[in-house]
């Protein structure tokens, strides 16, 4: 028997192709839904775009049958668009609520016996469902299983032996120790008779156990205070890795180190031709509202973690805050240095530059795809976040796209990752990152 799956607005504006994820089953839209979608098409952001993907997808359907009725779908599956649903039965929703209305439906075709799942990236709206009898769920195509995340490293018990001969060889055959590893993760061996005889590997294109590069131990004025960080800058140094995913709590220093880096291979080795760095705009707490100036004006509220960060990477020992600041804008004037919104990415084929984009965390699966897929040739692209603080309300540490990205790419050799642990801003924020 066919299921029937009742869809959430906010599905269709989190996965624009989501009507076809529900193989040979029936996919329900309420009238509220099409009607909420109306309402967003008109956005410039990737909410407007995905609302007008769905409409566009939907209108081709029509050729096919009656929405009324049902069409089908190339999936094998079955979808309609229900107008309402007369229900005798009390249901407690409060009339006029749009999110009500979508249960409604639910409820009704429950009532009647089918098979029926609500999917909704709202919580509440889940458990409104559930307290109807729903059955309920998040829309999990492009989850991951957050606790189980690729770390980008591991730790080996091996022979003293092992480690003696890995510093007395260029490599070691990764085969021979019957390591399964992903293509640029790191292992750090460990010696069975004595935890503080280490060795710390990376595994090569060819899945042997290869040192670290000793060029790459430093970046601009920053060395690193943990092994995590020493593996963040390894990846963020060598040209030849083209993505790399930095997770961490606050503090951990991937802001910092990926700056670091940048600055480093774009005005000393003269790799790339400027830093381009970018992030969501998406407020902490309530939004302040309009803000005065042009876009560059605007962009300065936004990107003020990003002028911290350089601030402290440009200020010599005797500069002030104010000359600090004044070499920030002289890399901007120079054109070495952009700071762009996100928004503005998409269309652009962006090459020869040393890309970052911060809190990555509050950006869609799909957003994520479009951001890489600027990347042109000769392009670096570093994207950092924090799953843990997430602002955007319909993503959460398994549905991001920072996270989406790390689990999916694991075995691409031109992608390195690393999850850094331990905060390193000061010891007050590694206690709130910890604790709080």
């Amino acid at each position: 028997m066919a299921k029937t799956f009742v869809l959430d607005t906010n599905v269709l504006l989190h996965n624009s192709n989501s009507i076809d994820s529900f193989a040979d089953n029936i996919v329900v839209l309420p009238m509220a839904v099409i009607e909420e979608l109306d309402k967003f098409k008109a956005h410039s952001d990737e909410l407007g775009r995905n609302a007008r993907g769905v409409i566009r997808h939907i209108d081709s359907l029509r050729e096919k049958g009656s929405l009324k009725d049902g069409v089908p779908m190339d999936n094998g599956g079955v979808l309609k668009i229900i107008t309402s649903h007369s229900i005798k039965i009390e249901t407690g929703l409060t009339d006029g609520v749009m999110d009500n209305r979508i249960i409604r439906v639910a409820f009704g075709l429950h009532s009647q016996g089918e098979d029926v799942i609500f999917v909704s990236k709202d919580i509440n709206a889940r458990l409104k469902a559930d307290a109807l009898g729903i059955q309920a769920r998040d829309f999990e195509k492009e989850k991951v299983k957050f606790d189980e995340l690729f770390s980008g490293y591991r730790e080996l018990i091996v022979s003293k032996e092992t480690i003696d001969n890995f510093y007395d060889e260029e490599n070691l055959d990764k085969n021979n120790d019957k390591i399964d590893a992903y293509p640029n993760e790191f292992i750090l061996l460990v010696d069975e008779t004595n935890p503080k005889h280490t060795g710390l590997a990376r595994v090569n294109e060819k899945g042997e156990l290869c040192h670290l590069n000793q060029n790459y131990e430093h970046a601009w004025n920053i060395k690193p205070k943990s092994k995590e960080q020493r593996i963040a800058l390894e990846l963020l140094l060598d040209p030849t890795i083209q993505l790399v995913t930095l997770v961490g709590q606050a503090g951990t220093g991937k802001t910092l180190m990926a700056l670091a880096a940048g600055l480093e291979k774009t005005l000393h080795s003269k790799r790339y031709e400027k830093i381009l760095v970018s992030r969501p705009i998406i407020p902490l707490g309530k939004d302040i509202g309009f803000l005065p100036g042009d876009k560059d004006q605007k962009l300065t509220h936004w990107m003020q973690p990003i002028f911290d960060n350089l601030s402290f990477l440009l200020k010599d020992k005797n500069d002030t805050e104010t000359k600090a600041e004044k070499k920030v804008e002289e890399l901007q004037q120079q054109h070495l240095l952009e700071l762009e919104a996100l928004t503005y990415i998409r269309g652009r084929s962006i090459s020869n530059q040393y890309v970052i984009v911060d809190e990555a965390q509050n950006l869609t699966p799909h957003e994520i795809k479009t951001i890489i897929s600027r990347a042109g040739e000769g392009t670096k692209m570093v994207l950092t976040g924090d799953p843990y603080q997430i602002d955007n309300p319909y993503l959460d540490a398994s549905s991001n796209g920072l996270t989406y990205a790390v689990e999916r790419l694991k075995n691409a050799p031109m992608h390195g990752h690393v999850t850094l642990k331990k905060s390193e801003r000061s010891a007050l924020a590694g206690v709130a990152a910890e604790l709080l």
